[in-house]
């Protein structure tokens, strides 16, 4: 007898290696169950299904470049990539949105959701236990006038039910829990390393704007310079009133880019206080005085696509959706097979508190069912085709994740590549413009040259800042869209652990 318990229970231990979340108290049942025949974990049924993945991840980027390195990028540094600009407005920014966004906050209750219902999955496989007590109180009569004897009767008890998973049913629904958990925590991390990305962008967003403003009002001033010195030369007669309406026109034309770039600058802001999770116009103050644009880090990391695939927190949210849809469609399978459901109860029953505990008052009972699917008109078999095809949906979700990874990074990787030259090249023309301008003002002075000289030098010098403050704003767009791809904005080796399945 102690070899056949013996062997049950070494049955049981092998089991439970695989799957971990089923009770002790359903050792003996399971594992003469399970003795008879395997059943493939969730890891070897979600292997089986990512095996038939098409998308081929290449070894290398395409995208080579000097600003480019590509060693593997040190943990911590991505995670808070915003550090390396050493803007401490932008960090304090970064730092209220990952904790105060409604996205953030949205996502978190989100987390606690999904473990709640993890946690219920796993009660579910529990056996539940439940206690009774009541008094009955009657009286015998005699006849019509009710004077017979009168009793109360106690009875309590205690009253226990088990369903076993005896085909992994229940078992499945837990290892679809756990994963929709990991799938939401993993959420939460790609909710944050976007709010990170989203808050530099509209700090860039802002930064420039302020600069285009400075830009436009010193034009503006200079304009208002070359008005006057046109009024005067027309007051001695050395010039035509052609040349006064000109620099006016040329005047209001730069006021009126002012407005335009104001609301685009009150947009910025606007975004980053409800980023922040404040209300628009509460940063006035603080985001008030201009500032310069940060300076991007002059060598940027990048690794290999693998490393850029294991740091995306959105790529794991999709394969830890896909292991759940695995697990349900086993748990709509198993819809096929009997079920079995235990059942049990102690009770005692007294004409007296006193006399309750007494053995002869016991009554015991003990109840097994067993129940099968005979005919039910296809609605398991639907069911499985219908879990089947979301399984599916799923498997491509997770394989268009790694191709959207892929493609950001090579996006991001050319447009910091190719921004850089594009910034020393617009730096250059307006170095060349604003010289070109102060001349033409001097030598229209002198009268050796006409207004249309000046008017065409004023505005290439316009243009020439504006467009520099652009391809430096889209440098640093660059770099945050490429942290981001790369999977920057959260501690990829530091949560890893954390995120792994556990069976609490």
């Amino acid at each position: 007898m102690f070899q056949s318990i013996t062997f049950v229970f070494s049955v049981w231990r092998a089991f439970a290696a695989r799957r971990r979340m089923i009770p002790p108290a359903a050792a003996p049942v399971f594992a003469l169950l399970f003795a008879l025949g395997g059943c493939a974990s969730l890891e070897q049924r979600q292997a089986e299904v990512m095996a038939a993945a098409t998308v081929a991840v290449p070894g290398a980027w395409s995208v080579s470049a000097p600003p480019l390195s590509g060693s593997a990028p040190a943990p911590d540094m991505l995670a808070a990539w915003w550090r390396q600009f050493g803007d401490e407005r932008l960090e304090r920014l970064i730092d209220a949105a990952l904790t105060d966004a409604p996205d953030a906050r949205s996502a978190q209750a989100r987390l606690r959701q999904a473990r709640a219902q993890r946690a219920l999955a796993v009660a579910n496989l529990y056996p539940s236990l439940g206690v009774s007590a009541s008094a009955t109180r009657s009286r015998s009569g005699t006849g019509t006038g009710g004077s017979g004897k009168s009793q109360t009767l106690y009875t309590a008890g205690f009253d226990a039910r088990w369903e076993p998973s005896i085909f992994g049913g229940l078992v499945d629904a837990a290892d679809a829990a756990e994963a929709d958990a990991a799938a939401a925590e993993a959420g939460l991390e790609s909710t944050r390393a976007s709010l990170a990305a989203e808050v530099a962008l509209e700090y860039v967003n802002l930064r420039s704007s302020q600069q285009r403003l400075a830009f436009v009002r010193a034009n503006v001033d200079s304009q208002a310079e070359t008005l006057r010195i046109s009024e005067w030369r027309e007051l001695a007669g050395l010039v035509t009133r052609l040349d006064v309406e000109q620099a006016r026109a040329s005047l209001e034309q730069s006021r009126a880019a002012l407005p335009g770039l104001e609301v685009a600058r009150a947009r910025a802001e606007h975004r980053l206080s409800v980023l922040t999770g404040q209300a628009p116009g509460r940063l006035r103050e603080t985001l008030r005085d201009p500032l310069a644009l940060p300076a991007p880090p002059d060598e940027i990391a990048v690794g290999i696509p693998a490393d850029t695939l294991r740091q995306r927190p959105d790529v794991r949210a999709a394969e830890l959706a896909l292991r759940a849809e695995i697990a349900r469609t086993a748990q709509s399978e198993a819809e096929r097979y009997p079920s079995l459901s235990l059942s049990g109860s102690f009770n005692w029953r007294a004409f007296s508190l006193t006399a309750l505990g007494g053995s002869g008052n016991l009554t015991r009972s003990l109840a097994a069912s067993l129940a099968a699917p005979l005919f039910d008109a296809g609605r398991i078999d639907s069911r499985i085709a219908a879990q089947t095809a979301a399984r599916d949906q799923a498997f491509v979700a997770w394989e268009k994740s790694l191709l959207v990874a892929l493609e950001d990074v090579e996006n991001a990787m050319s447009a910091y590549a190719n921004g850089r030259d594009q910034v020393d090249f617009r730096r250059r023309a307006a170095l060349a413009a604003a010289s070109a301008a102060t001349l033409s003002r001097a030598q229209y002075q002198a009268g050796l040259v006409d207004f249309q000289r000046v008017l065409e030098s004023e505005r290439a010098r316009l243009t020439a800042q504006d467009n520099l403050v652009s391809a430096e704003a889209e440098v640093l767009t660059a770099v945050i869209q490429l942290y981001k791809a790369l999977g920057g904005g959260w501690n990829a080796a530091g949560n890893a652990a954390s995120m792994e399945p556990s069976r609490s």
